[in-house]
């Protein structure tokens, strides 16, 4: 009876043991924050993205203006300047909303600029966290600055962010 009890205790053992896995964090925000390309792609976008609102706002004002003036004159005018001057600020507010879609919608070249300036760098971190993962038998890695994670608590010990800095060439 203590022998079979005793086998089925280390079965059960080898069981639980063979189904370990390995997790890891990383914080990408820590990350991210200690690769100078990046940083350097985070000032370009935001020099470019100030640049590209302000002439956003330009058209903006440029719309608003026509539309004080038009306040201002429409006792004055005939229907057909009333209708002329109409059709000033409503092409000049679609002008501005299609320059502000150009510049910041899905598709627009905000979009693609960060993707340009980004992406290879996320890729690069990407692969420096699966070779660690693999070289280590991590079976999951989760980003512990990410909101989504829902992490209350994890240890220190388990943050492999640090190595991940040292595998890009970027040691702390």
């Amino acid at each position: 009876m203590k022998k079979t009890l005793f086998i089925l205790v280390a079965i059960c053992g080898f069981a639980l043991n063979a189904t370990a896995q390995k997790f890891a964090l990383v914080d990408m925000e820590y990350i991210m924050s200690n690769i100078p390309a990046f940083e350097r792609a985070s000032e370009q976008l935001n020099q470019v993205s100030k640049k590209w609102q302000a002439e956003v706002e330009a058209l903006d004002n440029q719309a608003k203006t026509l539309y004080k003036n038009y306040q201002n004159e429409v006792v004055f005018l005939s229907e057909a300047q009333k209708q002329e001057r109409e059709q000033a600020i409503v092409d000049k507010e679609k002008e501005a909303s299609e320059l502000k879609k150009t510049y910041f919608g899905p598709e627009g070249e905000l979009y693609k600029k960060r993707i340009s300036l980004v992406e290879p760098i996320q890729e690069e971190v990407y692969n420096a966290i699966k070779s660690i993962a693999q070289s280590k038998g991590f079976q999951l890695i989760l980003d512990r600055a990410s909101e989504s994670a829902g992490i209350i608590f994890a240890s220190p010990a388990i943050d492999i962010s640090n190595e991940v800095l040292s595998k890009l060439g970027y040691s702390k």
